[in-house]
């Protein structure tokens, strides 16, 4: 997919964070958790280790650089079907590191709701940012990548993933990419996640709305 497919297929993306992380963000931009973890000071070590282990529940460091830093759970992340559905020979541990050094974004507001009103979440306040894809584009691009299936969860029937799910945007025309599996699948591909390896700076350049999701 281009970057001008991408624009005017999915002129937003939406991405659900945690209350009272605003202020972080906006100081900050939108960090991987991978990135948060090292700006907030943790040894290397500790980094390593903490992104390839599953959250069952939201995991709070009380005293960083930041201040308190809550990480969202895994808990759409069963490692015993993760790795039934990998492929490229990775293993659960390097499936969560991927997913770690990346800020996701969703391309559809309806969706994206679904995931803010399933079960685990029905309880649990959400803020929403929805932001401007073109100058997400201009500003990230390069570190742009684009998937077909929620890369973050294994719930019901899991998708196969491996080395090839993400494809960085621009690397091929999107009437190309959306058939790109069809060895596996009767239905061509949709764009599902939009990721940002590292970090996505400068936010309030790129907000178009911020509300709150009960």
């Amino acid at each position: 997919m281009t970057a001008d497919e991408l624009i005017a297929r999915h002129p937003r993306l939406y991405h659900l964070t945690t209350p009272g992380a605003w202020e972080v963000i906006r100081a900050h931009g939108l960090l991987s958790t991978e990135a948060l973890l090292r700006r907030a000071g943790l040894p290397e070590v500790e980094v390593e280790a903490r992104i390839r282990r599953r959250r069952a529940a939201r995991d709070v460091l009380e005293q960083t650089s930041f201040g308190r830093v809550v990480l969202n759970d895994n808990l759409p992340i069963h490692m015993g079907k993760l790795a039934r559905c990998l492929d490229d020979g990775l293993t659960a541990e390097e499936w969560l590191a991927e997913l770690n050094r990346r800020v996701f974004f969703w391309v559809r507001e309806a969706r994206m709701l679904g995931l803010g009103e399933a079960a685990v979440n029905r309880n649990d306040p959400r803020k929403l940012l929805v932001l401007d894809t073109a100058s997400v584009v201009s500003a990230c691009g390069v570190r742009m990548q684009v998937s077909p299936i929620n890369t973050c969860s294994t719930q019901r029937k899991p998708a196969r993933r491996g080395r090839a799910t993400f494809t960085p945007l621009g690397a091929m025309p999107f009437a190309e990419w959306r058939w790109r599996r069809r060895d596996t699948k009767s239905s061509p591909d949709e764009v599902v996640e939009v990721t940002v390896l590292g970090h996505v700076p400068d936010i309030e350049r790129h907000l178009i709305e911020r509300r709150t999701l009960t």
